[in-house]
């Protein structure tokens, strides 16, 4: 997933960190966008693994965000079934959920046609809460409702957005980190994820928030293990710095199966 920062392309951890795109990101005067994959690229990514592969599974993400799954679908078209692209609905830590199944499920013996099927059979098994700092970056990529859009604007007012079946949706609003806190407490205590389920949390150039938040959150886990990851720049771009996110996901081959 390629973004553009004043007409140069870039790949994130490949020709820019994490760390510098969020910099450049704060800069105002700068002009940052979003691309899919060049077809060219994921044509030569595929051919190269199948010279050494039977069959690939490619998990892009969610087609309710991004017209990158389309895409796919219809380049896979030309490799008579040997390409199952997943349309799964999902994003970040979700996504790489997905992604850790799909593994699993290989090393099982399913084909890349079975995987996709029991993927696709669970894809809305899962959802992300996020909290943003602001909702500036939603709105310049044309990525929030106007529904949502109401969430802000208020001074000190921080937004929780949903993401489930593909789509961003509000969910509520509060006032400070505290208030924030307790909020994606209730959120998880709500969802109540049974074993088969995971929990994530991701941020958005915040590390130091997302330890705050867990501190205050970890003691009612249960010691249930969860999983942090960061927020990369394709979403991030969209998201703005500063997000706490939270996701619980359905998880495990087993699970997947039944």
């Amino acid at each position: 997933m390629p973004f553009v920062i004043n007409g140069e392309t870039y790949y994130e951890d490949i020709s820019l960190t994490q760390e510098a795109f969020y910099e450049k990101l704060t800069d105002d005067t700068a002009d940052i966008s979003t691309s899919q994959p060049i077809a060219g690229s994921v044509l030569d990514l595929w051919d190269k693994i199948l010279e050494e592969y039977d069959e690939l599974v490619h998990i892009p993400m969610s087609s309710g965000l991004s017209g990158t799954c389309a895409t796919a679908i219809a380049l896979a078209e030309d490799y008579d079934g040997r390409v199952a692209v997943v349309n799964n609905q999902r994003i970040s830590v979700t996504q790489r959920q997905s992604v850790m199944d799909a593994l699993a499920l290989a090393e099982a013996g399913k084909s890349a046609g079975e995987i996709r099927e029991i993927l696709e059979k669970v894809k809305f098994e899962s959802s992300i809460y996020i909290m943003l700092d602001t909702l500036k970056y939603l709105k310049m990529g044309g990525r929030l409702s106007p529904a949502a859009a109401l969430l802000g604007g208020a001074l000190g007012i921080t937004p929780i957005l949903c993401l489930q079946e593909g789509a961003i949706a509000p969910v509520g609003k509060v006032r400070g980190e505290e208030a924030g806190k307790k909020a994606l407490l209730d959120l998880i205590q709500k969802g109540n994820p049974d074993p088969a389920y995971g929990i994530a949390f991701a941020h958005a150039d915040a590390p130091e928030r997302l330890e705050r938040y867990l501190e205050y959150i970890r003691p009612h886990l249960g010691g249930m293990p969860v999983y942090r990851g960061s927020i990369g720049a394709a979403i991030g771009a969209h998201t703005g710095p500063g997000v706490i996110g939270v996701a619980f996901i359905a998880k495990g081959s087993a699970s997947l199966q039944k």
